[in-house]
């Protein structure tokens, strides 16, 4: 049953179509990668916004034809989590620790996909959706509950070390290995947003995860926060104007990177 199970997966996974829109999933992702780090820049010389996935896809909807947009970007966000999903399920040798961690890396990244493609739906179906808001609120609740302090710094600790393993992906090129790089200056020119995308995703979302923590730790959920508070705790260190703008611009080489990752993945 179980062989059968994972050579219908197989074949999904497979299919010239699926794949095509996972490759465009990527694509959708870079689109809103890009306007948050324009968002990002626009909050490092001055100005207001709301710069984080939420914000971009209203930016999005203020468009012509934006709603249409909004819903080819959710379609495609979900394919791509189907396509990851497929990954965790037919790899084999699961008694192994490394293939685990593989099964869990793939699981993981269709719930990131997944729930993307949703908000991008909400959006286009009115949601007044607010990073920063949705996440005071879930740590409130995580708050009501008994131990909900240990779990949420538990959450944020999790999130901080995705930060982590983002800005080690960077340094390290591991993203490497799930691509074909193409070589010469496009090569370099791929890499090189790589590394700066990665890094500075990495540092936002570690930013992040120590917000949550700070809310478990004192008790109060207004502490937590989106990628917008991200941000504006950047914004109010030394200098923080300018890495806010830096990490705007990492933003925006993450999402060119993504694009080249809709051409050159291996899938």
């Amino acid at each position: 049953m179980a062989d059968t199970a994972r050579s219908a997966a197989r074949q999904v996974e497979s299919s010239p179509l699926v794949r095509a829109l996972a490759r465009g999933g990527y694509a959708a992702s870079g689109v809103v990668h890009v306007l948050i780090g324009l968002l990002v820049l626009t909050l490092a010389f001055g100005g207001s916004g709301e710069a984080d996935h939420s914000g971009a896809l209203r930016a999005i909807a203020g468009a012509p034809l934006g709603l249409a947009v909004l819903w080819i970007i959710a379609v495609l966000l979900w394919a791509l989590a189907l396509y990851h999903l497929i990954e965790a399920f037919v790899l084999r040798d699961a008694s192994t620790a490394k293939t685990w961690g593989r099964r869990i890396s793939e699981a993981g990244q269709a719930v990131v996909f997944a729930a993307l493609g949703t908000v991008s739906a909400s959006v286009a179906l009115g949601a007044r959706t607010e990073g920063n808001r949705s996440a005071e609120d879930a740590s409130r609740g995580v708050l009501e509950l008994p131990g909900g302090g240990i779990v949420l710094a538990l959450v944020g600790i999790g999130v901080a070390a995705g930060g982590v393993a983002f800005v080690v992906m960077g340094v390290m090129r591991s993203f490497e290995k799930k691509m074909t790089i193409p070589s010469g200056a496009l090569g370099t020119f791929v890499t090189t947003n790589g590394v700066v995308g990665y890094i500075a995703k990495g540092i936002a979302l570690a930013i992040v995860g120590v917000l949550l923590v700070v809310a478990a730790v004192t008790s109060d959920a207004s502490q937590a926060g989106g990628l917008d508070d991200a941000f504006d705790t950047l914004r109010g260190l030394f200098l923080g104007p300018l890495l806010v703008a830096l990490v705007g611009v990492g933003f925006i080489a993450y999402g060119l990177f993504l694009f080249f990752r809709a051409r050159y993945a291996r899938l």
